[in-house]
């Protein structure tokens, strides 16, 4: 897969009290994931071409994808296409890339979401919505032992454009 093309439409960094091992392995592992992602658990191959997936708290597939960079403990990029009829159809491929470095006694964690085609403010609305707790119940339970209970009404902008697109969501 060529990258090259991609848009970076979401980027957002994080600085967590961890050392970079103990952040790849909560973005890697479905144990860990399972704690801060609200249920959503992240199951992979750890290897460029292997299989990225985040199955729901119920055990359905909700993500799919590939390992398209895996340099442990730096550098993750995976292809991230949830499972809605038409969605990549209409959209395109999703890219996200996590990146950690070392930033003094904490990890610098950036995480990009990019995609293969220009989306409007309305579709990307639901991401720019959920990575930040995602992240931020990451970093809490890394730091605290203790994932954040955060509670969002659902991304209705992004809903009605994929709605509009005449993308089913669930």
């Amino acid at each position: 897969m060529n990258i090259a093309g991609f848009h970076p439409d979401t980027v957002y960094t994080i600085y967590i009290a961890a050392t970079p091992d103990k952040v790849w392995q909560a973005l890697t592992s479905a144990e860990f994931s399972r704690a801060y992602f609200f249920g959503f658990a992240v199951e992979m191959e750890p290897k460029v071409g292997g299989a990225f997936n985040v199955r729901a708290p119920d055990g359905s597939l909700h993500i799919d994808g590939e390992v398209i960079e895996h340099d442990p403990p730096r550098k993750l990029t995976v292809t991230w296409n949830v499972n809605w009829p038409g969605l990549v159809d209409k959209l395109g491929q999703t890219l996200v890339t996590y990146e950690i470095g070392q930033a003094g006694d904490a990890v610098r964690l950036t995480m990009t979401e990019s995609h293969q085609r220009v989306l409007d403010d309305d579709v990307l609305s639901g991401g720019r919505q959920g990575w930040p707790a995602i992240l931020s119940s990451l970093k809490s339970l890394l730091e605290t032992g203790r994932p954040l209970a955060v509670t969002m009404e659902p991304p209705r902008r992004m809903m009605a454009a994929l709605k509009k697109l005449g993308i089913e969501t669930p």
